[in-house]
């Protein structure tokens, strides 16, 4: 795991002045580990995948989830594609975010098959294509990308904020559906993110080397 944001800030010397330091060294962390994570070979990037879905499909949160939300590898994520695999194996049903126009750019939920049409979306990123929409309150576990992630459950994402506030309504009620697991290399776990009133923290994180559960809130 990589320094957080305290010792980022030590590490590279007096900052300049922002008039929000704490964003700035949001932007430093998600410049940084998103080149580390594309600089990761084709072979590592297939040995972590496999590893976190091992890793992932032995816990019983897994095993007690019909309807599983992934997403489709981007920018040096980790692939989703040995879980899809494993759970299309065991009878459930993966499906994609889709983003819906004219809701504050929150996310629904669509099916997807090994065989399934896509298309892109403004972002470029492929989405189900025909297929009907579901509410995230209809998916039992999503798996969430991130760049940056602490054993607190506090995630740093491209900064497009459509998880939080697609789940917003989980920070009033606390546990719930669908549970939220981050899904990432090892080496993009920081000492600590600092948390915003927006944010809406994990339930834990799976990587290659280990299961991280959450502090319960």
């Amino acid at each position: 795991m990589v320094q957080g944001e305290s010792s980022l800030r030590h590490r590279r010397g007096s900052p300049p002045s922002f008039p929000d330091r704490g964003h700035q060294v949001r932007k430093e962390i998600r410049r940084d580990l998103r080149q580390q994570r594309r600089d990761l070979t084709s072979a590592q990037q297939r040995r972590h995948a496999h590893a976190a879905a091992n890793l992932l499909t032995r816990l019983p949160q897994f095993a007690s989830s019909r309807r599983l939300a992934i997403y489709l590898q981007n920018d040096g994520e980790l692939d989703t594609g040995p879980i899809a695999v494993m759970a299309w194996q065991r009878g459930k049903s993966c499906y994609l975010p889709v983003l819906r126009p004219g809701r504050q750019s929150r996310l629904s939920f669509a099916l997807y098959t090994p065989d399934g049409a896509l298309r892109p979306n403004r972002f470029g990123i492929p989405e189900p294509l025909g297929t009907r929409l579901h509410a995230p309150r209809q998916i039992d576990l999503v798996l969430v990308p991130l760049v940056a992630f602490d054993l607190n459950g506090n995630r740093l994402g491209m900064g497009g904020g459509f998880y939080d506030r697609t789940f917003a309504y989980r920070r009033r009620g606390g546990m719930g559906k669908p549970l939220l697991i981050g899904l990432a290399h090892d080496l993009q776990g920081v000492r600590s993110l600092r948390r915003y009133p927006w944010d809406v923290p994990l339930d834990g994180i799976v990587t290659e080397r280990a299961w991280y559960p959450t502090p319960r809130r």
